[in-house]
């Protein structure tokens, strides 16, 4: 299944779903792709992660049958998967701003929120830079976390800040960033701030190695302020690179991100130069 077509499916599967049970593992299973660039991918192009769309819609729909039908608040909190009353009332009142209650009696406005429709339009004639590169196993000397992919995003920018703060950054700078999640379908997948790991000297307490697969790497550079750079090339690649790749498929649950020395640049990461590429495996199809 393409890209633009596997998220479409999602979608609508979620859709024809959003009052039973589900999860973003099981709607990555679906569509036949793991949940490891599912979610990253989904939140790229739709920005919404798969449980904030799927939450978002379940309060439309309930905010809709609360004022054209006479169900009831404890109904309606077990038909959209709330295990109590309170619960659901928090959740609504924090999506439309007002309580159910408050809503019914006063005929309040509600705040809507429809199903994705996706659209990704290539650009005629755009060349998006990347290389294809074979490497070797490499191993890295890393600060190493697991995260579930639903916090990961908040949660990440603060296991950096704990990294340096903790004194960790005098034996690991941070040349890379690692998602790991080999076999593309765990709730949770390792993270690891590293640099290349030297077998002659010793490791110190509260790190370790890691050891990176050989792999074919698409290669992507990034130029310019981190995170605006990064975030532009991951949003093409997911939405312009991968709708167009017709030879190649992801290998593995691995994505690299390669930071240049800040200290090159007169602004640091701030530097509109900042130099920094993504590496995602590849094989062909």
């Amino acid at each position: 299944m393409e890209w633009a077509e596997a998220i479409s499916e999602a979608v609508r599967y979620i859709e024809n779903h959003i009052t039973e049970d589900i999860t973003m593992y099981e709607v990555a299973n679906h569509v036949n792709i793991s949940p490891f660039y599912f979610h990253k991918g989904f939140a790229l192009l739709c920005g919404y992660s798969i449980t904030e769309y799927i939450r978002n819609r379940r309060m439309a729909l309930a905010g809709e049958e609360l004022i054209t039908s006479d169900i009831t608040v404890m109904e309606l909190a077990m038909k959209y998967g709330y295990d109590s009353p309170d619960s659901f009332t928090k959740a609504f009142s924090r999506f439309h701003g007002n309580t159910p209650l408050h809503v019914r009696r006063n005929k309040t406005m509600l705040k809507t929120f429809a199903p994705l429709k996706l659209t990704i339009s290539l650009k005629g004639g755009y060349i998006m830079d990347y290389r294809i590169v074979k490497k070797e196993t490499f191993s890295v000397l890393c600060s190493s976390k697991e995260f579930t992919y639903e916090n990961a995003k908040r949660e990440i920018p603060l296991f950096w800040q704990e990294h340096y703060s903790s004194g960790k950054g005098e034996y690991v700078c941070g040349m890379f960033g690692i998602n790991m999640d080999p076999q593309m379908g765990n709730e949770q997948f390792e993270y690891l701030i590293a640099d290349i790991y030297n077998p002659s000297a010793d490791i110190p307490e509260g790190l370790t190695v890691r050891t990176i697969p050989a792999f074919t790497w698409a290669v992507f550079p990034c130029k310019g302020a981190l995170p605006y750079s990064l975030q532009d090339v991951n949003t093409k690649i997911f939405s312009e690179w991968l709708p167009a790749l017709q030879d190649f498929e992801f290998a593995a649950g691995y994505c690299v991100e390669m930071y240049d020395a800040p200290n090159k640049y007169p602004k640091g990461t701030n530097d509109e130069n900042y130099y920094t590429e993504i590496w995602i495996p590849i094989r062909k199809k």
